[in-house]
């Protein structure tokens, strides 16, 4: 008998093919990849937390390129502002190092801002109604960040004057305690409303142990407006005398440190939650780190690589004290029995 001809197989994407047993699959998508746009429109809360995560990373990383600016002698690479040079907004290779140096501070506080955008978005259009307090620490990125720049425009435009660059660094800070607010309230969930976690006089502790480590900070700007580096060549300093400002630095760091103890202490005996207890035993760590670095910076005239860890660290140490302090406030746990600290009721609205 003739055969009919094998009709020759069909193929393409909207091709429905079969099984070994004969079972129609269904037909293959054109695009395996679609997007997702309710996604986009609406995330969810884990998308905050990552930006939340980033942002404070990115705060971090701005203060330590930030003092590579200075210890390299870039604070001038960019001889205007808001423009680069008066002809162009980007560095140019005449400027050299010190232009690509100076420049790519100023991108990286440009990739800031854009995060703290996305995360205030993200907060806002959530597929999951978010408290009013996390629209606010967002809003804190979108908000600071521009006005850090302004400051940073001025310090180039006076000629890196010693007292607006204290002003541009202590400024980062907020920014850090914001996102690392935003940071433990995206783990927390958005649950209200939020109680104290602890005893009341462990809250005033870590609240001190915040406060005392800002006054470090600010005193240790001071410490570096009275020192070599500058930022520049022939660079006005700080008109006070350099070893009774780095001794007066030095008793504040003491002070720091007695507290931490005392609060480590005061955790441990209270019964303190993990993140609370384990951030205060990791101050302890970072202090004594940051002390030997300060030393070692004293006695072997402020090398540029110490400093520039000295810096670093000073930043991670603020924001493992925000972490300590922030972590005092959580959603009420259901299970704690009646008495404990966790089962305190909040009274007030949870602040940061």
């Amino acid at each position: 008998m003739h055969q009919q001809p094998r009709r020759a197989q069909q193929t393409g994407p909207h091709v429905t093919d079969r099984t070994r047993s004969g079972q129609a699959r269904p037909a293959a998508r054109p695009y395996a990849r679609d997007v997702d746009v309710r996604a986009l429109l609406h995330p969810k809360p884990v998308v905050v937390l990552r930006l939340a995560v980033l942002a404070l990373v990115l705060n971090v990383v701005l203060v330590a390129t930030g003092a590579a600016v200075r210890l390299t002698g870039s604070g001038l690479g960019c001889p205007t502002w808001p423009r680069c040079t008066g002809a162009s907004v980007v560095n140019t290779a005449e400027l050299g190092a010190h232009g690509y140096i100076e420049f790519g501070n100023r991108l990286l506080a440009v990739a800031l801002e854009v995060v703290g955008v996305l995360l205030l978005l993200a907060v806002r259009r959530s597929a999951v109604r978010l408290p009013r307090s996390w629209s606010r620490l967002a809003a804190v990125q979108v908000l600071v960040v521009p006005l850090q720049a302004v400051i940073g425009g001025i310090l180039v435009l006076t000629g890196l004057n010693p007292y607006v660059l204290i002003g541009h660094f202590l400024v980062s800070f907020p920014l850090l305690l914001a996102a690392a607010a935003l940071v433990r309230r995206c783990l927390d969930g958005p649950a209200e409303p939020r109680a104290l976690l602890v005893r009341p006089e462990l809250r005033l502790l870590t609240g001190a142990l915040l406060l005392s480590t800002t006054v470090v900070l600010a005193l240790g700007s001071v410490v570096t407006g009275t020192g070599p580096h500058a930022g520049s060549n022939d660079v006005a300093r700080l008109p006070f005398d350099p070893r009774s400002v780095t001794q007066l630095h030095a008793d504040a760091v003491y002070l720091l440190v007695g507290l931490t103890l005392a609060t480590a202490l005061a955790a441990r005996a209270l019964g303190a939650p993990a993140a609370v207890g384990g951030s205060v035993r990791a101050l302890v760590l970072l202090e004594v780190a940051q002390g030997a670095l300060g030393y070692a910076q004293y006695f072997f005239g402020t090398p540029p690589l110490l400093a520039g860890v000295h810096v670093l660290t000073a930043a991670v140490i603020f924001a493992t004290a925000a972490w300590a302090h922030v972590s005092t406030r959580g959603p009420l746990p259901t299970s704690a029995p009646p008495g404990t600290a966790g089962a305190t009721p909040a009274r007030l609205p949870a602040t940061v």
